[in-house]
């Protein structure tokens, strides 16, 4: 007899009463999420809301292959049994809400804080004050075994985070990665919104995703307020997103170029990145595109002369880019760095969770964009490029195959750009109510879920940024390879310390 998951079942950008979302018993709620797995659902967003007695927690689920998204509910005491073991994508996502909502995930494997919480911004019931940096670490132990402990505090501007890896002679035995330094409290400070700053704080969640998750937000207030952005908006919405997946994959490509040395495609690849970047500040006069997205559709129209003009530049930086990159294909030195380093398997990728370019690199076809499709994909789908062999070179001819999808798909549709109003009013926000939505952001898959009390104002907004599920990827990316050629991993990783420590 065939299962059925208790799951209410909705669409991408959708939102619903909360009410119509099962309450689960606690024992239901793990067991469902342990089966669906099973049947090839994935983990998009699992969270806790503060309660007096526990905390309510919360799961969003995404379907295999039909566009479906599936969110139920449980009430949990001062405990709940840990599954990771089970369903290993969850194990962050139990730490996180032990530290969030002060209750504990019984026989987690590895319970550390997933964050470092400030004297002056403690948690809402988690452990405050902890000092950054101050918890277990995994060793392995034997004569020869060595430790590398680097960061949290990086040369140049990089952000914190530290990297600890256990070594015999140059082969790294385990690489575990502690973030949360700079822990902000994004999702604390959109409680009782939306707030008029709220918005702005979207914006900067993750900088070089500014988009991606300003588009989610958009897309949790015009559920939540039954809102239609016109299809001139969504166009040009997507023809910003997309902008913004360019100019990052053309700066990764050249940054890796650049791990191994070879500085023609590092050096042209830095200029075209601003090529891009200089696109989007044509869009709407920011480089990372602040302003442009809007709930109910955008904040700055496109002229025709504009998307002429446009299109005339990327047309040049097509070309341009087209040759850079080339480049690294055809040096058999860049290829023997690249090649069969850093690999991720696909059953690995699969259990962990990974999204992106990271999982599609290890030969898992998924794509919020054409999978549970949102704005314009659906009716205007963009190519998923699939690796097969989880190393470097995927993780950097995945982004070289997206950024031509990307390139094709921005110039189709600035060449047909319908009319219509560029933001239509959104509504106050239906209350207690529960809105999700997805985007497919250069990183990988974003998630935002917006919970409304009987106001309207958020009671919850848990924010999953695509590097939540892929740091893992990167620790797990090192294990036997040189610790010489962790910089290479990590930049083919590329991941958010701000987009995971909000």
């Amino acid at each position: 007899m065939t299962r059925t998951f208790s799951l209410t079942c909705l669409r991408n950008g959708e939102a619903v009463p909360v009410a119509s979302v099962p309450l689960l018993p606690l024992e239901q709620f793990l067991q469902d999420i342990i089966d669906a797995s099973d049947r090839g659902w994935r983990v998009a967003s699992c969270f806790g809301v503060p309660t007096d007695a526990g905390a309510t927690l919360w799961c969003l689920m995404a379907a295999p292959n039909d566009g479906l998204l599936g969110l139920m509910r449980t009430e949990a005491g001062m405990a709940f049994p840990s599954i990771c073991r089970l369903v290993p994508q969850l194990h962050l996502f139990e730490r996180e809400i032990a530290e969030q909502c002060g209750i504990t995930p019984e026989a987690h494997p590895w319970p550390k804080p997933v964050r470092f919480h400030h004297p002056f911004m403690p948690s809402r019931k988690g452990l405050g004050g902890k000092v950054a940096g101050d918890t277990d670490y995994y060793r392995v132990e034997g004569e020869e075994i060595h430790e590398v402990a680097v960061g949290p505090v990086h040369a140049g501007i990089i952000e914190p985070g530290h990297f600890r890896f256990q070594c015999h002679g140059e082969e790294v035995f385990s690489l575990e990665i502690a973030l949360g330094y700079q822990h902000r409290g994004v999702e604390e400070g959109f409680l009782k919104g939306p707030h008029p700053k709220t918005l702005f704080q979207m914006e900067t969640i993750a900088g070089d995703t500014t988009i991606g998750h300003a588009l989610a937000y958009a897309m949790v207030m015009e559920a939540l307020g039954g809102t239609v952005p016109s299809a001139r908006a969504e166009i040009i919405r997507a023809i910003a997103l997309e902008l913004e997946r360019l100019a990052n994959h053309t700066g990764d490509l050249g940054a890796l170029a650049g791990d191994v040395a070879y500085l023609p495609t590092a050096s042209f690849c830095g200029r075209i990145r601003g090529d891009f970047l200089n696109m989007t500040a044509h869009l709407c006069g920011s480089r990372f595109g602040r302003g442009i997205v809007r709930p109910g559709g955008i904040g700055f129209d496109v002229s025709e002369r504009q998307a002429g003009e446009i299109l005339d530049r990327l047309t040049a930086a097509s070309d341009d880019l087209e040759n850079a990159v080339g480049l690294l294909w055809d040096t058999q030195s860049v290829m023997a760095r690249f090649e069969g380093t850093g690999k991720v398997s696909q059953e690995t990728a699969r259990e962990i969770g990974l999204v992106g370019p990271a999982a599609r690199a290890c030969g898992i076809d998924r794509d919020v964009r054409r999978d549970t499709p949102f704005g314009i994909y659906g009716v205007s789908p963009v190519a998923v490029a699939v690796e097969e062999n989880g190393d470097v070179f995927a993780r950097a001819h995945v982004r070289w195959r997206e950024a031509e999808a990307s390139l094709h798909f921005v110039a189709e549709q600035l060449r047909q750009l319908p009319a219509g109003p560029p933001v239509t009013n959104t509504a106050t926000p239906a209350p207690d109510s529960v809105a999700v939505a997805l985007t497919e952001g250069w990183r990988g898959e974003i998630c935002h879920v917006a919970i409304t009390d009987g106001t309207g104002r958020f009671a919850r907004y848990k924010v999953v940024d695509p590097s939540f599920h892929n740091w893992t990827g990167l620790a797990l990316a090192l294990r036997n390879q040189q610790i010489s050629d962790f910089p290479l991993c990590n930049k083919s990783f590329n991941l958010s310390y701000c987009g995971f420590d909000l």
